[in-house]
C-alpha cells in the first residue's frame, strides 16, 4: 500500500521513499528513492558534458534500469530522448544518431559489434559516448555518473521523448514536439490522463509489466506513466508467454500495454500450462500497434474476461479505445474516439465519407501538434487542415465505431479491386497449421497484384502440399475467391520484432525489385 496520494516521480521518491519503483529482468528491487537518485546523478552528469535545455540523449539499451532512468532523466532537465531500436544495424542507427542532432548516446555491450559500427559514421564525441559494459570506442556508463550527487539538480525543465516512426517503408523520421514551459513535477502529476480512461487510477496498488522493449513509444510512455502515478514496474527483457504469466502470478500484476501477436504465442501455450498460473489480479490489459484477429480477441476475452482494452493512436497521436463488452458487440472495431480526439475519415479529395464507406483515417488531439524532424513536406503531407494521418485505411459504423481496413502501402489491388491483407490473415491465424502469417501483393502481369501468403507453421505440421491443401480447403470457406492467396510460402521465422511490429517490406519487397508497386 502507497504512504501517499503524491502524484510526480520525485515527488513520490521524496515522501514515499522505500515504495517500490521497479523490478528489474533479474527480479532485484528499485525504490522510489534509489531510482530518483540514479536519474538525478544522470543530470548531474550530462549537464557536466554541456548538454542544455533542448539538447538530444540517444540510447541503445535493452529493458533495464538505465534505460528507464535515462528517459526519466531526460524528462526533468529539458532533454529530448530519443531510444533506438536495436535491432537496426550500424548505418540505421548512425542515420538516427546523426539526424536527431545526438550530443550524448549510450549503448549496451551485447549490442556491440553494431554501435561499434556507428563510431566512423556519426560526430558524437569521444567523451559524450559510453556504454554499459565493455564497448571500444566508449567510455564506460560509470564515469557518466560516479561522482555526481544524487540530489535533485537546481533550473529544471521538462524534456521530451523524439521517437522515430518505425521505418517499415522509408527512412525512419523522428516525430518531434516543442518543449513545455510547465515545471516537470506539474507535467508528470498530470500525465496518467490517458490512463483514467481505462479507469487505471494513480496508485491504488496497481503493478504494471513492461513486456515489449522500451524503444516503443507506446512502451516506454505506459512505462514512465505508470512511476509518475505511483505505480510499481516489473520490467521483462526478453518476452517469453509463459514468463510473463509466471510474472503476472508472483508480483499481482494489474495492467499491460501489449500487441495481438502475445496474445497468439500466449493461446498457443497447451492448456496445462496456461491454467496453473493465476491471473485474478489482471483489471486493464490494453493492447494496440497491429490488428488483432477476431477469433483471438475473443478467446482472450474469454481468459482475461473485461481487462482486455484496446486503442488505435500511432507515434503522432491519437486515438481511439474500447472495452471488451463494446468490442463484442462490435466484433473487429477499434472503437469511438476518446475525449479530446477527433476522427475522420475522408476521400482522395479531403472529403469526409458517409457511415460504412472506406478512405483514410485524419485525426487531431486537442492542441497536441508535432512535426517531423527536418522533412517539411512529410510533415505537410500528412496533414488535411488540422488533422494527420499515417496512412490507415478505414470506415464508421451506424454507431460511430470506427474499423481498419488495412494501411494503404498494404493494401493490394487485383484486378481493380482494393483488397486487404489484415482480412485475410486474421482469417489464415484461426487455422490449426498457422502460427504466424503475413499476406502481402506480388506482380501479376494479369491482374498488377496477385495475393501472397508467408506462413510460420506451429510445431507437428510440416511445410507440404498436404498442409497448403488443409489451409486453401480452410480459406475458401471463410472468405469470397477474389481474397485467396494465389500462392502460400513458408517460413521457419517471421520478420518481427519483439513488439510484434512485423517488417512485411523484408518479405514483399524482393519481389518488386526493379518493378513500381500499383500504389
Amino acid at each position: 500500500m502507497a504512504a501517499t496520494d503524491e502524484l510526480g516521480f520525485w515527488n513520490i521518491a521524496e515522501v514515499d521513499p522505500d515504495h517500490l519503483a521497479v523490478v528489474d529482468p533479474d527480479d532485484t528491487p528499485i525504490s522510489y528513492s534509489q531510482l530518483a537518485g540514479l536519474t538525478n546523478r544522470i543530470v548531474h552528469g550530462l549537464r557536466a558534458l554541456g548538454l542544455q535545455r533542448g539538447d538530444q540523449v540517444t540510447t541503445v539499451l535493452p529493458n533495464c534500469i538505465e534505460q528507464i532512468a535515462v528517459c526519466l532523466a531526460a524528462f526533468q532537465s529539458g532533454l529530448y530522448v530519443t531510444t533506438v531500436n536495436w535491432h537496426l544495424v550500424g548505418p540505421e542507427i548512425a542515420y538516427i544518431v546523426n539526424d536527431s542532432e545526438t550530443k550524448v548516446l549510450v549503448v549496451d555491450q551485447q549490442f556491440g559489434d553494431e554501435v561499434k559500427r556507428v563510431l566512423d559514421e556519426t560526430e558524437v564525441p569521444d567523451s559524450h559516448r559510453f556504454s554499459i559494459g565493455d564497448v571500444a570506442g566508449y567510455r564506460p556508463w560509470g564515469e557518466l555518473i560516479e561522482g555526481q550527487p544524487s540530489t535533485r539538480p537546481d533550473n529544471l525543465s521538462t524534456g521530451s521523448y523524439m521517437f522515430y516512426t518505425s521505418g517499415t517503408t522509408g527512412r525512419p523520421k523522428g516525430v518531434r514536439r516543442g518543449l513545455s514551459d510547465q515545471h516537470p513535477d506539474v507535467v508528470g502529476a498530470s500525465s496518467g490522463g490517458l490512463f483514467l480512461l481505462f479507469g487505471i487510477a494513480p496508485h491504488d496498488d496497481n503493478v504494471h509489466i513492461t513486456q515489449a522493449p522500451l524503444y516503443h513509444t507506446a512502451v516506454n510512455n505506459w512505462t514512465t506513466t505508470s512511476l509518475q502515478i505511483g505505480h510499481t514496474v516489473v520490467l521483462m527483457d526478453r518476452w517469453t508467454p509463459e514468463g510473463a504469466l509466471e510474472r503476472i502470478e508472483r508480483y499481482g500484476v494489474t495492467h499491460s500495454h501489449m500487441v495481438p501477436t502475445m496474445f497468439n504465442r500466449l493461446l498457443q501455450l497447451p492448456e496445462d500450462v496456461r491454467t496453473k498460473y493465476d491471473v485474478s489480479s489482471l483489471r486493464r490489459m490494453i493492447h494496440a500497434a497491429a490488428p488483432c484477429p477476431l477469433e483471438t480477441k475473443r478467446k482472450m476475452i474469454e481468459w482475461w474476461g473485461d481487462s482486455i482494452w484496446e486503442y488505435y493512436a500511432a507515434t503522432e497521436g491519437g486515438g481511439t479505445y474500447v472495452s471488451a463488452q463494446d468490442w463484442m458487440a462490435h466484433p473487429g472495431t477499434v472503437g469511438k474516439p476518446w475525449p479530446g480526439s477527433e476522427v475522420i475519415v475522408v476521400d482522395e479529395n479531403g472529403e469526409e465519407l458517409p457511415t460504412g464507406e472506406s478512405g483514410t483515417i485524419y485525426m487531431k488531439m486537442g492542441g497536441g501538434t508535432f512535426e517531423y524532424h527536418k522533412d517539411e513536406a512529410k510533415t505537410a503531407k500528412s496533414r488535411l487542415r488540422d488533422y494527420f494521418t499515417v496512412g490507415d485505411i478505414g470506415y464508421f459504423d451506424t454507431d460511430g465505431f470506427l474499423y481498419l481496413n488495412d494501411r494503404a502501402n498494404d493494401m493490394i489491388i487485383a484486378g481493380g479491386v482494393n483488397i486487404y491483407p489484415a482480412e485475410i490473415e486474421g482469417a489464415l491465424y484461426e487455422h490449426d497449421a498457422v502460427r504466424d502469417v503475413a499476406v502481402f501483393g506480388v506482380p501479376n502481369e494479369d491482374l498488377g497484384e496477385e495475393i501472397k501468403a508467408v506462413i510460420e507453421l506451429r510445431d507437428g505440421w510440416e511445410p507440404v502440399s498436404e498442409t497448403t491443401e488443409s489451409i486453401m480447403e480452410f480459406v475458401r470457406g471463410r472468405m469470397a475467391k477474389q481474397k485467396w492467396p494465389r500462392t502460400i510460402e513458408y517460413t521457419t521465422e517471421m520478420p518481427r520484432d519483439p513488439n510484434g511490429k512485423l517488417y512485411k517490406r523484408k518479405l514483399r519487397d524482393p519481389y518488386w525489385e526493379g518493378r513500381e508497386k500499383a500504389i
